[in-house]
């Protein structure tokens, strides 16, 4: 495979990542608190061409300043993550409704593990459990909270919880020192790494009554659309170029003899 049509390949399939990942922002450009996804290239070039190493090694250069001849600029998928960036908030005056201003995530029980989660537009079941959207039991005090029809619910800023005007627990809510260590695993429920570091939440609030909008903005979403889409074309049809040169270089000139 010729160079060219290598690098070719690789910016075709990076764009191709890179359009996965903004239709699946705009798809919930609606959804509560939705975090998008955002995606990190690198360049072989940038990695081989500097004085010192990469991937946290301080030695001094241990490979040539310029790359071997079968090395060529080809960007690469090097990262995909969440980002955990405030979501605007929108008042409902539902008293279920629960946004969070600041760091950190709500507590949920999802099957045989402890999940996260910052949608805090709750509900509750027939028995007046206190449950997430996706049927997930919201933890208060480490187990559920139930609410009796009819109930008046009241939640300070700080997540305690009273019913009728007792008290009845506190949200069980957590962040972390590196939100890099929380991935997602489907919807609107994240999951913190092995080596996540857990501490209390600082300048965060509970806010009823609010909901917190995804961070997705659509205009930015449509240009990386667009942009995504013209550069997956010009890749596209440089491999194709290439194709029809070589096709063409062995129609008139014939393979070479050994």
């Amino acid at each position: 495979m010729r160079d060219s049509t290598q690098s070719a390949l690789f910016g075709a399939l990076s764009n191709e990542m890179r359009m996965s990942s903004i239709a699946n922002n705009l798809a919930n450009v609606n959804t509560s608190a939705f975090k998008k996804d955002q995606l990190a290239f690198h360049d072989t070039f940038v990695r081989f061409a500097h004085d010192y190493l990469v991937d946290g090694k301080t030695n001094l250069r241990g490979k040539d300043l310029f790359p071997r001849a079968n090395v060529m600029a080809k960007a690469r998928l090097s990262d995909q993550r969440t980002d955990f960036s405030q979501g605007s908030l929108e008042k409902t005056g539902n008293q279920l409704d629960f946004a969070l201003s600041g760091e950190g995530f709500f507590r949920v029980q999802g099957e045989g593990e402890v999940l996260l989660t910052r949608a805090g537009n709750f509900l509750t079941d027939g028995q007046g459990t206190l449950k997430t959207q996706d049927g997930m039991t919201v933890l208060v005090g480490g187990g559920p909270l139930t609410i009796s029809p009819g109930a008046h619910v009241a939640v300070d800023p700080g997540g305690n919880i009273s019913i009728n005007g007792d008290p009845a627990g506190s949200f069980d809510l957590v962040s972390y020192e590196d939100l890099s260590k929380v991935e997602r695993i489907g919807g609107n429920t994240y999951r913190p790494k092995v080596d996540a570091v857990q501490i209390p939440p600082e300048d965060m609030t509970v806010e009823q009554g609010f909901v917190e909008k995804g961070n997705v903005d659509v205009v930015t979403e449509m240009v990386a659309m667009i942009e995504t889409q013209r550069a997956f074309t010009m890749y596209s049809k440089m491999i194709q170029t290439t194709d029809e040169s070589d096709k063409k270089l062995i129609t008139q000139v014939g393979r070479p003899t050994i």
